[in-house]
């Protein structure tokens, strides 16, 4: 968490991309990596992508400050085709 000037705690907001079992890559948003990676793995898993596709592996992650900058962020990278995804877990793009 984080203060604000207000003395309000704000979330801090990631942007993360998961390998799934047939080695497709899932991006998504959220305030708890971990809880969420649980929750993607798990027996009722949150998503349907995910749910046909376990064990999943978190490979990447990064900080936004909002959940609207995590948001467009996300939409930028589902935007990008696999091999560019696949250069920014190896930090070459």
């Amino acid at each position: 968490m984080i203060n604000n000037n207000l003395g309000l705690k704000m979330s801090e907001w990631f942007v993360y991309m998961l390998r799934c079992s047939d080695n497709s890559l899932y991006t998504g948003i959220t305030t708890d990596l971990a809880r969420r990676v649980d929750e993607h793995n798990g027996e009722k898993s949150v998503t349907r992508y995910t749910r046909v596709r376990q064990p999943v592996e978190l490979v990447y992650h990064e900080t936004a400050e909002s959940r609207s900058t995590a948001s467009q962020r996300e939409a930028q990278i589902k935007k990008l085709p696999k091999v560019r995804k696949e250069e920014m877990l190896l930090g070459s793009f």
